[in-house]
């Protein structure tokens, strides 16, 4: 088996323009992925938002 590809949704690009670019490619999305993003301060860590991903295979 192959080497996982991954397409993350930019800051500017809403889910379903995500998905349209991975139809576009020739792949459909298989695993949604969702990470948290935090932010080191001074005497903690805060939350910031969330990083969005999809694992694909080829149609």
């Amino acid at each position: 088996m192959g080497k996982k590809i991954k397409y993350e949704v930019a800051n500017n690009e809403s889910i379903a323009d995500c998905l349209e670019r991975i139809e576009r490619d020739g792949y459909q999305p298989v695993r949604r992925l969702e990470k948290p993003v935090f932010k080191e301060g001074d005497s903690d860590v805060e939350f910031v938002g969330q990083r969005i991903e999809f694992e694909v295979k080829k149609k």
